[in-house]
């Protein structure tokens, strides 16, 4: 296993931080954040980042896409972490597009695949319920003519409020071991959804589903198709929000490295002192310990790896530790300045901590590993 980049990957990588960089500064974020906006993103950004193919990586070529691996999806998202970009990426150009591309649905495909790849649409993906992602879902479809009629909740449903539909994952009622995938307008009748603001500013919805009827033609999977996609879309989720991490990681230690070639006190700078050294050390070796843990377990999605759940595990952990370690030596690094909302380390720990909750965190996916090794 290898994970170099290959040239194709380095201007992939190369392109998608000039653009964040140019077009989605912090700045971006603190806007929104500042002025409450309703939607959360820049419409106008999300149309130039799919002109330039990253909300199409996963669509196939035939439905105007680009056709490529998670990994490179992954090196996009690597990026978004370095200016806390708040596009409709994951919830959308990942984790739609991932349900839709393998879902039993042909008519769904075929129409929203080329919008999803053309920035034409925002989809959400509804899978939490709980404190606890993954847990048994209590959502529930029950079977009506060909189709079915949904009853349930769902939170932490990311851009859940901008969305034009919800990718909605419910518990077969006629056999608990079944997932039904659902595809529900958000205008439908029975849907309320709850625009929230998660600590990082980033916007996700609460999801109320009350007799939602739902016709054949909106069914994506259901039976044992629909349990496995469950599995893959959380560890696809596990692994992007990983990967956002290690940029998130990146960028702070970078601007640590910075702030102690510069700062000085008692007459030195503080990065001639040996204790720090040895800290900025071992987060340099932490935070690569982590690019490569993810990179094995977006390698072992790809090919449909057997230990891909394990590895998957191991690489969202490892990242959620690794950054938010990052992130609080940063704020301590840089003293009192670190604490206030003009110096950009608390946008950056505040993302640290939310994107390690999502699809669960280090100690669920600690537990996760004990129990795929039979613990």
């Amino acid at each position: 296993m290898s994970w170099n980049l290959d040239e194709s990957q380095t201007m992939l990588r190369d392109s998608a931080r000039s653009f964040v960089t140019e077009q989605q500064p912090i700045a971006v974020l603190r806007k929104l954040r500042d002025t409450g906006d309703a939607l959360g993103y820049s419409p106008e950004a999300w149309k130039t980042f799919a002109d330039l193919g990253y909300a199409g990586m996963l669509v196939p070529e035939a439905q105007g896409g680009l056709g490529l691996q998670l990994r490179d999806a992954a090196l996009v998202a690597e990026q978004l972490g370095h200016t806390l970009a708040p596009l409709p990426y994951l919830s959308t150009a990942v984790l739609a597009a991932w349900v839709l591309n393998k879902g039993q649905n042909q008519a769904l495909k075929a129409q929203w695949l080329p919008r999803i790849a053309a920035a034409d649409t925002v989809l959400a993906v509804a899978i939490d319920e709980a404190a606890r992602p993954g847990a048994a879902l209590t959502t529930v479809a029950k079977k009506q003519g060909d189709g079915y009629v949904v009853t349930g909740h769902k939170q932490l449903v990311i851009d859940g409020h901008a969305a034009e539909a919800l990718l909605v994952a419910a518990r077969d009622a006629d056999d608990a071991n079944s997932v039904v995938w659902l595809w529900v307008a958000r205008d439908a009748q029975g849907v309320q959804t709850e625009r929230v603001a998660m600590l990082d500013a980033h916007l996700t919805a609460r999801v109320q589903l009350q007799n939602v009827a739902v016709a054949a033609d909106g069914v994506i999977a259901s039976g044992q198709a629909g349990a496995q996609l469950l599995a893959s879309v959380l560890d696809v989720g596990r692994l992007m929000t990983a990967a956002e991490l290690v940029g998130v990681g990146d960028e702070v230690f970078a601007r640590t490295l910075e702030y102690l070639k510069q700062r000085k006190q008692f007459g030195k700078l503080i990065g001639e002192f040996q204790a720090l050294q040895h800290r900025a050390a071992e987060l340099y070796c932490d935070l690569e310990l982590s690019r490569a843990m993810v990179w094995s377990g977006l390698q072992a999605v790809d090919e449909q790896a057997a230990d891909a759940p394990l590895r998957v595990a191991q690489a969202k952990a490892r990242a959620s530790l690794s950054t938010n370690r990052a992130a609080l030596e940063g704020v301590q690094m840089h003293g009192g300045m670190g604490m206030t909302d003009e110096l950009d380390f608390g946008l950056f720990l505040k993302r640290a901590r939310a994107l390690q909750a999502l699809f669960g965190d280090a100690h669920q996916m600690l537990d996760r590993m004990a129990q795929l090794k039979g613990y």
